[in-house]
């Protein structure tokens, strides 16, 4: 029976693999190509990417732009910073990336000097409201970005929104609908805003809270043990929140936890220093010296035997 090579010699001789980050499964290209390609009529102005990220335990937003070298980080904050302003808890939920976002928004706002003209929603109320630029010839229009989510399933309510949405109320200009919001009706074709609202004040965290508390206290206990440990009750989520955006606003600037140990120089003793070109050459003339004076001492043992053979 006769099989026909499909996979041949002709195809292996042109065959092209893909980017290493396509073959890890890492980067989708398709979006890259899209989010990163700038129109020529702008030369050599940046194309920013508000990135969002997210680990078991934390969640990143960053702004990207690309060059030629790679992508660089105009600037960036994580969830693992909110304990600073009073989120001490869920810190990859929902309202947690919302935090993020707005804190990035500020972040950067503040870095190019935008954060007094553009303050965004100071109390968000949970419609769309996108940043408008500002009236008159010498105003700086606002700082502009898109929104990158990776491989991550752009699902309705997804937490990725989340961080996007707290972006666009801190400030920045990201062209979006509402359409993967939270409380948002495929039927009628129309966001909820109370439900929206719920989420960016942590509501739904609240509402769990009771219901868990009510079916199962042993597993409330146990799920919400840290929150409970600090006297947080579901009263208190959304003072909690509310409090946390204006402290972020109030001081958004990244600033270094403290730490125990001075890491550099603990570092340093487990390290071999370097040796210069000069101490080098004396090591070796020492290990030379020592190497004769051993070789020296071995022949004087050896002579010092044979002539106790001899008299013998």
């Amino acid at each position: 029976m006769y099989h026909k090579v499909v996979k041949n010699k002709a195809y292996f001789s042109r065959y092209q693999v893909k980017y290493r980050r396509r073959r890890e499964g890492k980067t989708d290209y398709y979006a890259r190509k899209r989010l990163v390609t700038q129109d020529k009529t702008k030369y050599n102005a940046p194309k920013y990417r508000l990135v969002v990220r997210f680990s078991n335990k934390n969640v990143t937003a960053q702004i990207i732009y690309a060059r030629i070298q790679g992508d660089f980080v105009f600037c960036q904050a994580h969830s693992r910073e909110l304990p600073r302003y009073g989120i001490k808890h869920g810190l990859t939920n929902w309202t947690a990336a919302y935090a993020t976002g707005l804190l990035v928004a500020r972040r950067a706002l503040e870095k190019v000097g935008l954060g007094d003209k553009y303050e965004g929603q100071k109390e968000p109320t949970g419609e769309l409201v996108l940043t408008e630029e500002l009236e008159g010839d010498d105003e700086r229009r606002p700082f502009k970005c898109y929104l990158d989510v990776g491989l991550k399933r752009t699902t309705t309510g997804s937490r990725v929104f989340a961080a996007m949405k707290g972006a666009s109320d801190g400030g920045l200009f990201i062209p979006h609908s509402e359409k993967r919001f939270p409380g948002y009706d495929p039927e009628n074709k129309s966001l909820d805003a109370e439900v929206l609202k719920k989420y960016i004040y942590g509501g739904h965290v609240a509402e769990y809270m009771e219901s868990l508390e009510e079916e199962d206290d042993e597993r409330f206990k146990k799920q919400f043990a840290s929150y409970l440990e600090d006297e947080i009750t579901s009263e208190d989520i959304e003072e909690m929140y509310t409090n946390a955006y204006a402290a972020i606003r109030e001081d958004p600037v990244f600033k270094p936890s403290e730490k125990e140990k001075d890491w550099k120089a603990e570092s340093g003793q487990h390290r071999s220093k370097r040796l210069t070109h000069e101490q080098r050459q004396t090591r070796i003339q020492e290990k030379i010296t020592k190497f004769k004076e051993g070789a020296a001492t071995e022949a004087e043992a050896a002579g010092a035997d044979d002539d106790d053979e001899d008299d013998e």
